[in-house]
């Protein structure tokens, strides 16, 4: 779940397994942005990609980097899975 608390964005897993708040990610703008783009949906790194070039000036190169630095993220707190 997404979360706005005291104005940041919080990703934090649901879940009585979830209890342990080691997991609770802050995100920045672009990666709030990309997480409720593609909540509750299947995505891939081209998906992020093309999302992050459609709403912000970056190059497509980045864009791809960066989309996948955040998946890698995402898969090892665990809040996405393979």
């Amino acid at each position: 779940m997404l979360r706005d608390i005291c104005g940041e964005k919080i990703l934090i897993a649901e879940g009585q397994e979830n209890i342990d708040f080691t997991n609770i990610i802050s995100m920045n703008e672009s990666s709030a942005y990309l997480w409720q783009a593609i909540e509750d949906k299947e995505f891939d790194v081209d998906t992020l990609t093309h999302l992050l070039t459609e709403e912000y000036e970056v190059d497509e190169d980045t864009a791809r980097k960066d989309s996948q630095a955040l998946i890698d993220k995402w898969l090892e707190v665990g809040v996405v899975s393979v």
